[in-house]
């Protein structure tokens, strides 16, 4: 794995913790919609390595919430959340559980009635 270099907002060390109690590693187990099948039910992602695709460089993993439903939380909100509360993502798994968060949302919510003009 290749050195660890935090965000520039890390100035507590957030991150870092999130990202070595990942093992830096991204840990995704399928609610991005992949099933993670041929690698043990986990996303490979390492931070540092490469993307899936070529030419994306680098990979570097996020420090986000571990429940999708949290991924829709405003940015303040989710910034308080606890380190126990937090899991590194690779930006392609969670960009994925977030969309689906979203659309899970957006089917549960109760339907709006139309405007009545009278």
């Amino acid at each position: 794995m290749t050195t660890r270099t935090p965000p520039l907002g890390d100035t507590e060390g957030l991150w870092q913790a999130v990202i070595a109690a990942s093992a830096g590693r991204c840990q995704c187990r399928g609610t991005c919609g992949t099933s993670h099948e041929k690698d043990g039910g986990r996303c490979k992602t390492v931070h540092g390595g490469y993307g899936r695709r070529h030419g994306t460089g680098p990979v570097r993993l996020l420090a986000a919430p571990a429940e999708p439903a949290d991924l829709l939380l405003p940015a303040h909100k989710a910034a308080a959340l606890p380190k126990t509360a937090l899991v590194a993502w690779c930006p392609e798994c969670h960009d994925a559980t977030r969309r689906a968060a979203a659309k899970a949302q957006q089917a549960s919510a109760p339907a709006a009635e139309p405007d009545s003009l009278f």
